[in-house]
């Protein structure tokens, strides 16, 4: 099996081309074959050398490698123009002047259903010649087969008057050449697919094509949680925005792979070795998959909660350049979700506390004052202060107060981080220790 992966370089490699990707890299490494990475960069006004390294640096964070390539579609200019040529030749196509105005009254005399057909010229655009009988069949490997009628289909430009080729055209002879058995790719190509299999087809006429054809496979469109088609107002809409939000790559490919394929079991945890080992165009499905961020959310946390908490650290680390996290990750590792939640919740407790005065005014009145005042007399007392001393001393506290643990637990997590929410209260005062503690809380309680 020979699949690729063909962006076009005109933005940020968005989460329906990240998907595309990865089935078509499952499919390879699945099958033992390959996978191609050409750049199809024929939009001359958009496609930009930094979009291109966009792309690049999305699927090495993705962690998705090639075999071939990446291979520039312009590269290819030379290859294209002689396949032109050679349809020319043939009269496989022909040049045309006739404008979109000419192909309107075309159809208005000829019917809206009937395919605009030119007459050689001289000069102009060049038009494939779609056979006037007949009809081309997609035997779609997800949508199953599809007729489309030569009659009424257009004779479709295929390259510009200066020689230039279109898109559809480029596309083919791409395919072509690199023997590409399997074209997997989102269903807004489904449109292209006839065009593309007309211009395989004059090709092999020609003497340009050997081979089979590529079998085709229509991915499903990604909708929101909202059923509408996927958007950036349904939050991140391309990789890097994955990346900068603190998901793992590896969750990330998890839960790419489980909009519209399934693993044929209630499985929602697979590793990439297991995905790779079940992965099959079979088990796709016809019908548009939804991507939600919270799902995904959720799914990054299980992975999170399964990293060592070193491994954990170096990531953390990486993502807030930051050093000398084990500690606060190690204590963190279960509240967290995302590698950006980290800092909202343990950075107090490495660079001091945050200014909230709402949580102030809730937890640090006078009652509360009074309490954290018994708190910094318990802890100073205690023995030790690692994790079981310090649960030890505020637990022993609480049975001699009777109150419930939040009117103890709150007003020490205030003067500590600032905030009402930290990691584990015991975890946290024993990272800070026995000085930086008691130095927090005489801050808290001198500012009245």
């Amino acid at each position: 099996m020979r699949v690729r992966f063909a962006p076009s370089p005109t933005g940020a490699l968005h989460i329906g081309g990240a998907r595309t990707a990865l089935f078509n890299w499952l499919l390879a490494r699945h099958s033992g074959g390959s996978m191609v990475l050409r750049i199809e960069d024929t939009d001359r006004e958009r496609s930009t050398p930094e979009n291109v390294e966009q792309i690049l640096d999305a699927l090495r964070w993705l962690e998705l490698d090639w075999d071939e390539g990446p291979i520039m579609q312009t590269d290819r200019s030379e290859r294209h123009r002689e396949a032109l040529a050679a349809l020319l030749d043939a009269g496989h196509a022909y040049r045309s002047g006739a404008t979109a105005e000419d192909v309107k009254a075309y159809k208005v005399r000829h019917g809206d259903e009937r395919g605009f057909r030119g007459e050689p010229e001289a000069e102009g655009a060049v038009r494939l010649r779609v056979p006037a009988e007949g009809a081309t069949v997609m035997d779609d490997l997800i949508r199953g087969p599809t007729t489309f009628e030569h009659v009424h289909m257009d004779d479709p430009v295929i390259a510009r008057a200066d020689g230039s080729v279109l898109y559809n055209f480029a596309v083919a002879i791409d395919d072509m050449d690199s023997a590409i058995t399997h074209v997997v790719r989102g269903e807004d190509h489904v449109s292209n697919t006839p065009k593309q299999l007309l211009v395989l087809e004059a090709a092999r006429q020609v003497g340009l094509m050997g081979g089979e054809l590529p079998r085709y496979a229509h991915l499903p469109l990604l909708h929101g949680p909202d059923g509408k088609k996927l958007s950036k107002r349904h939050g991140a809409a391309s990789v890097q925005e994955l990346r900068d939000a603190g998901y793992l790559p590896e969750a990330v490919r998890n839960y790419l792979a489980l909009l519209g394929w399934g693993a044929g079991d209630d499985q929602t945890v697979l590793s990439t070795t297991e995905l790779i080992e079940r992965f099959t165009l079979d088990r796709i499905s016809r019908n548009p998959a939804r991507f939600d961020e919270v799902k995904l959310g959720w799914l990054n946390g299980v992975y999170i909660r399964h990293l060592e908490p070193e491994e954990l650290a170096r990531r953390l680390e990486a993502f807030t350049g930051r050093a000398g996290l084990e500690q606060a990750a190690r204590i963190s590792q279960e509240k967290i979700h995302t590698l950006a939640d980290f800092w909202p919740l343990a950075g107090a407790l490495l660079d001091g506390p945050a200014e909230d005065p709402a949580a102030r005014e809730r937890w640090l009145g006078e009652e509360g004052r009074r309490t954290l005042a018994q708190v910094r007399e318990a802890l100073a007392q205690a023995p030790g202060f690692a994790e079981p001393d310090v649960e030890s001393a505020l637990t022993s506290l609480l049975e001699r107060l009777g109150v419930k643990p939040r009117e103890v637990y709150q007003p020490l997590r205030v003067a500590l981080t600032g905030a009402t929410v930290s990691p584990g209260i015991f975890e946290s005062v024993a990272l800070l220790g026995r000085d930086e503690t008691l130095s927090r809380i005489d801050r808290a309680l001198a500012r009245g």
